[in-house]
């Protein structure tokens, strides 16, 4: 039996046949073994915890060809936001544009703020109808620039570490607002990716730094990206200096 992936003319893509006849095998075994007052209860769980491995294996299957067929579809977002440094595409774009080709391929996101010693953590779940879902997590130091209180800087941070997480798990390019997508030469600036990874090492960095760099730069994603090695050389030292300093 052909273990290819079959698609439906509306683009979705179904699950290996093969996978769910293993799947449907196993839960014929089970009701019977249930409809038997001398079943082994311990084989029974050996029964159960293999349908649940037969089960989670197909849904991430499922999560997998679902994810590919979603990334053909998926479009660049403009950078409409502005600041200081530059443009970003929002989250509300983001979220606007990529919600219809999520729903089309069974996907849904949903996100976890928590407060820590360092910042916040914003974490973004990526979840698929078949069961399967992926998450990242992203720490970041509070955004105080522009003489924000506690509650705007709290807002500005959990939406900037919502924009670079949801870019991370969908693997989200951006693009200006005037650019066709066909640009005469590529960004200059850190991939969605690298922004995460220098937010990340900046959480951990003195207060001094952080204002450092917000004057700089203003946020990660500013960063030229011939500048991003040495950036994490550079971040990766005031760690281990201010680290070393704490345990003098």
């Amino acid at each position: 039996m052909s273990t290819e992936l079959a698609t439906r003319q509306d683009g979705a893509v179904q699950a290996p046949a093969q996978q769910v006849s293993e799947s449907a095998a196993i839960i014929q075994v089970i009701e019977r073994a249930a409809m038997n007052p001398d079943v082994d209860i311990d084989k029974m769980e050996r029964l159960l915890q293999m349908q649940e491995r037969v089960m989670e294996r197909q849904a991430a299957m499922e999560y997998s060809a679902a994810m590919a067929a979603m990334q053909t579809e998926m479009p660049s977002i403009a950078e409409r936001g502005k600041t200081n440094n530059g443009k970003y595409a929002t989250l509300e774009d983001i979220v606007d544009t990529v919600r219809p080709v999520m729903q089309k391929h069974g996907f849904a996101v949903s996100f976890r703020v928590k407060t820590v010693d360092k910042g916040i953590e914003v974490t973004g779940v990526l979840m698929h109808k078949g069961g399967h879902r992926e998450e990242t997590a992203m720490l970041l130091p509070a955004d105080t620039s522009g003489n924000k209180n506690a509650v705007q800087a709290f807002g500005s941070t959990t939406s900037y570490g919502k924009r670079y997480v949801l870019c991370a798990l969908l693997n989200i390019t951006t693009r200006g607002e005037d650019d066709d997508g066909v640009s005469a030469a590529p960004t200059k600036t850190v991939t969605a990716f690298q922004a995460g990874q220098i937010a990340q090492r900046l959480a951990q960095c003195p207060e001094k730094t952080q204002a450092w760099f917000a004057e700089t730069y203003g946020d990660a994603s500013r960063v030229p990206r011939t500048k991003f090695d040495g950036m994490m050389a550079q971040l990766n030292k005031i760690i281990q200096e201010a680290g070393d300093a704490d345990h003098s």
